[in-house]
């Protein structure tokens, strides 16, 4: 595959082409993340910041609320869980539970837990389950 790199001329937007024969996994993956946002809003206290998506680790929805969990620092989003979902489409997030979604990137390891389900230990030092129902999809992620 070839990749071409070229600056607009000056006034003219950025613009990405893709030519493919085929569409593929990888080919969707990244146009996902050429349309996805670079952050997330949430919400510390009542003051509203852009959080980067490379600096969620995970995301929980706890009565109802949802809660973006970063490196030190939990914060709230006003999106339910599906919504937030939806609105990561990059690839670097997987549902991992009813009420979970974890940033891959943030993933250290991946260990068994029994009935099906796994541990996953994050590069911060916090773990977190994988439930069996979501458990093929992070299998399908990581080849094992």
């Amino acid at each position: 595959m070839r990749i071409i790199i070229q600056s607009p001329p000056q006034g003219e937007e950025e613009s990405v082409t893709i030519s493919v024969r085929n569409m593929t996994e990888n080919v969707n993956r990244a146009i996902n993340i050429l349309k996805s946002p670079d952050g997330l809003t949430v919400y510390a206290d009542e003051q509203a910041l852009v959080l980067p998506l490379r600096e969620i680790f995970y995301l929980e929805s706890v009565d109802l609320k949802t809660f973006v969990y970063a490196e030190k620092t939990v914060y709230r989003s006003k999106l339910k869980l599906y919504e937030a979902e939806a609105s990561l489409v990059n690839g670097d997030f997987l549902r991992i539970s009813k009420q979970a979604i974890v940033n891959i990137r943030k993933i250290y390891s991946v260990a068994p837990a029994g009935a099906g389900c796994f541990l996953a230990n994050l590069t911060n030092g916090e773990k977190i389950v994988i439930s069996r129902q979501y458990a093929p999809a992070l299998k399908e992620r990581f080849g094992l």
